[in-house]
């Protein structure tokens, strides 16, 4: 009877489609040569990893935050100093997390009186627990129902416009939706934009260019996250506002027509802002004019 060899080679496997198939790519897209992670790794899920309105580096810091331990510093100038984007475009993407759910920041006071900058990231935006809730078995805190959420504070006063024409809002709209494109944070809703136009009117009418006030908003922003950037521009609408431009010497003074009335001595008709006599009764001698 034959025995089996046991130096002989293992007879192939049947080949599965996907798998032992090496060589064999699809037409297109993306092939993953991938391998079994058993250190090192992070679990991203992939409502963050193929976010349709991130941008590509909200994603990255995104996944880059939850993969450090806890306690390790992800403020915007750790961050600038970590990556090269700098802090505006790192200020940008945090505040894209911040609005997704993926990052809660709060200010809080330390037990030596400083105040800091508290970060919380959220692997599943919703979730409102924390890691001492985690710890104690306790069921997450969730978020207010709307009837019971604070009515959001209204925006600063902005400087009323002598004529707001229709041409000067537009204008003053379309300066208001540029100033994102200098600093992604002064993003702007339409109800934003709307009741800051007229205080960007107001500045139009005393003469300063588009160009101008464009520069007056956007120049020495702080370097922290806005948290309501309409807030901010609304203030500095109002508190900067230049003074009108001086009287033009080229437009003469508007011409005062007193009304028609009979001169009290000689009873001619003149012109005169109250009763009395005219220029040759009031040359006259005492006396009485001569004959």
């Amino acid at each position: 009877m034959d025995t089996g060899n046991p130096s002989a080679p293992a007879p192939p496997q049947s080949r599965i489609p996907g798998k032992n198939h090496p060589h064999k790519r699809p037409h297109s897209g993306v092939v993953h040569d991938n391998v079994r992670l058993t250190s090192r790794f992070t679990v991203v899920d992939n409502d963050l990893a193929q976010h349709p309105e991130l941008s590509g580096l909200a994603i990255g810091l995104g996944v880059y935050i939850q993969s450090v331990p806890t306690g390790v510093h992800v403020d915007i100038k750790t961050l600038a100093a970590r990556f090269p984007e700098g802090a505006t475009r790192i200020a940008a993407a945090l505040r894209e997390l911040e609005t997704h759910g993926y990052l809660r920041r709060t200010r809080e006071r330390s037990p030596g009186g400083r105040i800091v900058t508290r970060t919380v990231s959220c692997n599943r935006p919703g979730h409102r627990g924390t890691a001492a809730d985690t710890k104690a078995h306790r069921p997450p805190a969730h978020r207010p129902a709307p009837a019971e959420r604070p009515p959001r504070k209204a925006l600063p006063a902005v400087p009323k416009p002598a004529n707001p024409s229709p041409a000067l809002l537009r204008t003053a709209i379309d300066l208001l939706a540029s100033l994102r494109r200098t600093d992604p944070r002064l993003l702007l809703s339409a109800t934003d934009a709307q009741h800051l136009a007229p205080g960007v009117v107001a500045w139009l009418e005393r003469e300063f260019t588009p160009t101008a006030v464009h520069h007056a908003l956007t120049s020495a922003l702080p370097d922290d996250p806005l948290h309501r950037p309409a807030a901010l521009l609304a203030h500095r609408l109002a508190a900067q506002l230049p003074p009108p431009p001086p009287f033009r010497a080229s437009s003469p003074p508007p011409i005062v027509r007193h009304p028609l009335r009979n001169c009290d001595g000689c009873d001619r008709g003149i012109r005169t802002a109250e009763p009395g006599l005219c220029r040759d009764c009031r040359s006259d001698p005492p006396g009485g004019r001569l004959a």
